[in-house]
C-alpha cells in the first residue's frame, strides 16, 4: 500500500476505533494518541520519500489520472503533513489532563481524529473536487468540537463560523462548476494543461477570483475574517491550538496550490489582488489584537495578521517569496499552536484569561515565562527565533522585487505585534494581580501536569532550534518554493506517473 495513504487512513481509522471503545475513556485516549504517534511516522516516512526521490503521486483504485482519485505528494504537501501530525500529537498529549469526561463522552476523540484525517487529506489530494469533499469534513468535524461544551458563546461562535464557512464553500462549488464546464477537468495537474487552451481569458480570471475568495475566507484573509477572532478563543485550548495552528493554514494552503499550479495566466490581476490582501489582512488583524484584552482573543487576532504574511508571499509570486510563505507558514504552526496551549496553562491557575485580572505569574513559575516569551518573541519576529528569519525572508524578497509598501509594512506589523506580546507579559507574568484575585501557584493542585507542559515544551524547543538552526528548513522551502514555480514537476509525477 502506499505511503500517500496512510497519513489518512491511520486517523480515519483511530476515529472508528474511539467510536467503539464507547465510554472507556482511556481505551479511547490510548487509541487516539497511539494512532498519532502512528501518524507522525508514517508522514516522516513519506516526507523522507519525497526529499530522496521527488513528487510521489497515487491513483486510487487504479483509475489513471484523471479519471480517478488522485493523492500527490511534492515538498510543500510533506512538509505540512509532518507538521501536521507534530501538533496533532501535541494537542493530542494536552487533552489527556485539558478535555474533561464529559467532551471525551460525546465524542472527542472520534471527531478530533475525523479532523487530523481531513486535513491530511486536503494536503494531499490532487483533484479540487476531493479538496472541496475535504473541506467539508474538516467543517463538520470542526464544528462539531467547537460546539461541544454546548455554552452560549460556544453556540454563538459556531453559528458564526459555521455560516461564514458556508459562504466560503458556495463560492467554491460555484467556482467548481465554472472551471469544470471551461475545462472538462478537475484534476489539479490536467488543469494546468487545460487551461492554457481555454479562449476566455477574461473569464478564467473572473473564477479565479471566486477561488481567492473561498480560499481567502477560508484562511481568515481580509476582507472575510470576522468569524475567526469570534470562535477560535471559545473552545478548549487543545482544541483551540489545532483550530488556531492548522485549520487556517489549509486556506492559505489551497491558495498557494491554486494560484501557481491553475490560476498563472493573469499574474498582474490575480496575485496583485493577493497581495494588496495581504497588506490589508496584516494591519486590520494586529489593529484588531492591540485593542483586545483576552489572551486568546488577542492571539486569535494575530492568526489574521500573520496569515497576511503568508500570502504576502504568494502575491509576490518569486521564488524567495514563495520559500518565505513555506517557512511562515511552518514557524507559524508551531508558535500559534503553543500560545494557544500556555494560554490554556494560565486559565488552569486563574479560572479564565482576562487580562485585566492577571498578574504576578512570574514570581510563581519562572519555567511558565519562558515558555510564553519563547513563543511570543518568534511570533514579534526576535532574533535568533524562527519568527525572525520568516519575516526575514519575506522582507527581502519584497525589497528585491521593489515591493516597499509591503515590506513597510511586514516591519510596523511586526512592531505592533511586539507590542501586544508585550501587553500580554506584563498583564500576565509581572505587574501584581488585584488583590481579589490571588492565583493557585502552578502544581498538582491547579492539574499543571506533564501531560500539559511536556508539549509546551517541545513546541518551544523546535521554536529554538529552528531559529537556531534555520539551514535545513530553509533549503525544504526553497525545494518547495522550485516545485510551484515550475508545476511540470508534478504534472508529470501525477499525469505520467514519474517522480522529479
Amino acid at each position: 500500500m502506499s505511503l500517500l495513504v496512510f497519513p489518512i487512513l491511520i486517523p480515519l481509522l483511530a476515529a472508528v476505533c474511539a467510536f467503539f471503545c464507547g465510554r472507556r475513556r482511556l481505551w479511547q485516549a490510548y487509541v487516539s494518541v497511539g494512532a498519532s504517534v502512528l501518524q507522525l511516522g508514517a508522514c516522516g516516512m513519506l516526507f523522507s520519500t519525497v526529499r530522496q526521490g521527488g513528487i510521489q503521486a497515487e491513483q486510487m483504485g487504479g483509475w489513471p489520472a484523471p479519471f480517478g482519485i488522485t493523492l500527490a505528494a511534492d515538498h510543500l504537501s510533506a512538509v505540512m503533513l509532518v507538521i501536521t501530525a507534530i501538533i496533532g500529537l501535541a494537542a493530542n498529549i494536552y487533552a489527556l489532563a485539558d478535555i474533561d469526561k464529559r467532551y471525551q463522552a460525546l465524542g472527542f476523540h472520534t471527531l478530533y481524529q475525523i479532523l487530523i484525517a481531513a486535513i491530511s487529506g486536503a494536503f494531499l489530494t490532487g483533484d479540487l473536487f476531493n479538496l472541496y469533499v475535504w473541506f467539508e469534513v474538516m467543517l463538520m468535524a470542526s464544528f462539531g468540537l467547537l460546539v461541544m461544551g454546548g455554552e452560549p458563546h460556544q453556540l454563538d461562535g459556531g453559528v458564526k463560523y459555521v455560516t461564514l464557512n458556508l459562504i466560503a464553500t458556495l463560492m467554491f462549488i460555484t467556482g467548481l462548476g465554472l472551471l469544470y464546464a471551461l475545462t472538462g477537468t478537475l484534476n489539479m495537474a490536467h488543469l494546468y494543461v487545460k487551461v492554457q487552451a481555454v479562449d476566455n481569458p477574461a473569464l478564467m480570471t473572473t473564477v479565479a477570483m471566486l477561488f481567492i475568495m473561498a480560499f481567502g475566507l477560508k484562511a481568515g484573509a481580509f476582507p472575510l475574517f470576522f468569524w475567526l477572532p469570534a470562535s477560535y478563543h471559545t473552545p478548549p485550548p487543545a482544541i483551540a491550538a489545532v483550530f488556531s495552528g492548522l485549520l487556517t493554514k489549509v486556506g492559505v494552503y489551497a491558495l498557494i496550490r491554486a494560484f501557481t499550479l491553475i490560476f498563472i495566466q493573469d499574474v498582474a490581476a490575480t496575485h496583485g489582488l493577493i497581495l494588496i490582501m495581504a497588506c490589508f489582512t496584516m494591519v486590520v488583524g494586529v489593529l484588531g489584537a492591540a485593542v483586545q484584552n483576552a489572551f486568546r482573543r488577542i492571539l486569535a487576532f494575530h492568526i489574521i495578521s500573520q496569515v497576511g504574511y503568508m500570502i504576502l508571499g504568494l502575491g509576490l509570486y518569486t521564488r524567495l517569496a514563495l520559500a518565505g510563505a513555506v517557512f511562515y507558514l511552518i514557524h507559524h504552526i508551531i508558535v500559534k499552536a503553543n500560545l494557544f496551549l500556555i494560554s490554556g496553562l494560565v486559565s488552569k491557575i486563574y479560572g479564565h484569561d482576562d487580562l485585566k485580572h492577571l498578574g504576578d505569574l512570574y514570581q510563581r513559575s519562572g519555567l511558565m515565562a519562558v515558555l510564553f516569551i519563547i513563543p511570543a518573541f518568534s511570533l514579534a519576529g526576535f532574533p535568533p527565533l524562527s519568527g525572525f528569519w520568516a519575516k526575514f525572508v519575506l522582507i527581502q524578497a519584497s525589497l528585491e522585487k521593489g515591493a516597499y509598501l509591503p515590506a513597510a509594512l511586514a516591519l510596523v506589523v511586526g512592531l505592533l505585534t511586539v507590542y501586544s506580546m508585550t501587553k500580554i507579559w506584563i498583564a500576565v507574568f509581572w505587574e501584581p494581580p488585584p488583590e481579589v484575585e490571588k492565583p493557585t501557584p502552578p502544581g498538582k493542585e491547579v492539574g499543571i501536569g506533564l501531560p500539559l507542559l511536556v508539549p509546551v515544551m517541545i513546541l518551544a524547543a523546535m521554536t529554538v532550534v529552528i531559529g537556531l538552526g534555520a539551514q535545513p528548513l530553509m533549503e525544504v522551502a526553497l525545494a518547495a518554493a522550485d516545485e510551484l514555480l515550475a508545476p511540470q514537476q508534478y504534472v508529470q509525477a501525477v499525469l505520467v506517473g514519474e517522480g522529479s
